[in-house]
């Protein structure tokens, strides 16, 4: 995680509602778990306890090992319109400042495969080989039978916890000042589980999945993820007044293993809530880690990254239990391909998340300032942050500041 950029009373869970004041809450069963007696506003009430570490297993830690001559080997997904030329970005940077790391360049071209859209069997063996990989911006063919290729990647790999940090960046000014969010999303199943039918002519129904294993997964995750980056406080965000069965679940677990936590606070909010709270002051959630289910961190995620300035200075890791895929998760813009006025910052903060996920802290606090410092000065930066500098003099003034 960016450590630099890092750069949540029982959780309240009860609900409102439409009989009672707004001010008020009420109880609702919810997984066959009484909630808790109604409370006097909506504020997410924080529950304190003694710090002590828990015994639980650590979720989604790194296996990788250091080759004979001392390096890690990462798959890079160079990706689409302008992904090789962020790519070359982040690895000359990463050459001029010996990261102890090479490249296995790796080709997922979708393939059909039995009526599925699947990645070659190379790139499978590559990612499961190495158990990391950096991915630029991919493109899923229009009217050629593919599903999105990076929905393809989180199925292949089972990559259960979206990561998604959105830090203001010194020397871009946006209306918002000093933000600091952290949010991690569930990855798999909820709306995106790709459940749907048409019921009669003019009716679909698409049904949300959530599950109690892959909910303890991400929870877990965030809860670990929490006590890694010093970020002692935990909030599950929500729609359990609707949802009273699927985010019920979700919250109801979320409730269970904090308990398991007792060195992290935690509460609970609901999403419309939480929305309304960022976008008017984001500043009280810059020590929290959200954690929600599927679609409201696809959402909340990118609106977090409207915040600092978009998705060009966001990064994003796809984390699972065996294999990691850390990306940019702006788009291709094959209309600037190959001029050199792409932006790389998302690919590499994304790099500098994944640097700390394999441990290589060091490496990834130094390039992380080298970075932070280009941007400030303010003199050699890419057009969509106001300058003129060519993606290649960008990355220069990155190795010069190392």
């Amino acid at each position: 995680m960016l450590a630099a950029r890092t750069s949540a009373a029982p959780a309240r869970s009860c609900f409102r509602s439409s009989t009672v004041p707004r001010a008020a809450f009420v109880c609702l069963p919810v997984n066959n778990v009484q909630r808790h007696l109604p409370q006097a506003n909506n504020t997410a009430q924080l529950q304190h306890r003694s710090y002590a570490t828990p015994t639980a297993e650590k979720v989604a830690k790194f296996k990788g090992q250091k080759q004979s001559d001392g390096k890690y080997m990462v798959s890079l997904i160079e990706g689409d319109g302008i992904g090789p030329e962020i790519s070359q970005s982040v690895k000359d940077i990463y050459s001029a400042a010996n990261v102890p790391i090479k490249w296995e360049s790796v080709d997922v071209t979708p393939m059909l495969k039995d009526g599925k859209t699947v990645i070659p069997d190379s790139a499978i063996e590559s990612i499961t080989r190495n158990y990391v990989a950096l991915k630029g911006p991919l493109a899923t063919p229009v009217g050629k039978g593919h599903v999105s290729l990076n929905l393809t990647l989180r199925r292949t790999f089972n990559l259960f916890a979206n990561v998604r940090p959105c830090k203001s960046i010194a020397g871009y000014k946006t209306p918002y000042d000093n933000v600091d969010t952290l949010l991690i999303r569930e990855n798999t199943e909820g709306e995106y589980s790709g459940i749907e039918h048409v019921v009669v002519d003019g009716v679909v129904q698409s049904i949300k999945l959530i599950t109690k294993d892959a909910s303890e997964r991400v929870l877990r995750y965030a809860f670990q993820y929490a006590q890694d980056v010093g970020r002692l406080k935990v909030r599950a965000v929500h729609k359990a007044t609707i949802m009273k069965m699927s985010d019920g679940l979700f919250l109801s677990l979320a409730n269970k293993m904090a308990k398991e936590y007792p060195n992290i606070e935690f509460d609970a909010e609901l999403l419309d809530n939480t929305c309304l709270k960022v976008v008017t002051d984001p500043s009280p959630y810059n020590d929290k880690v959200l954690v929600m289910p599927n679609l409201y961190g696809d959402i909340l995620s990118d609106m977090c990254a409207g915040l600092i300035g978009g998705l060009g200075l966001t990064p994003s890791a796809n984390i699972g239990d065996e294999c990691s895929i850390f990306e940019a998760v702006h788009g291709s813009a094959p209309d600037i391909a190959g001029k050199g006025l792409a932006n790389p910052t998302a690919l590499l903060l994304s790099s500098i998340m994944m640097l700390q996920h394999m441990g290589l802290t060091e490496h990834a606090d130094r390039i992380q300032g080298a970075i932070f410092k280009t941007l400030a000065e303010g003199k050699t930066i890419t057009g969509d942050l106001g300058g003129k500098a060519k993606t290649h003099e960008y990355a220069a003034a990155v190795i010069k500041n190392l």
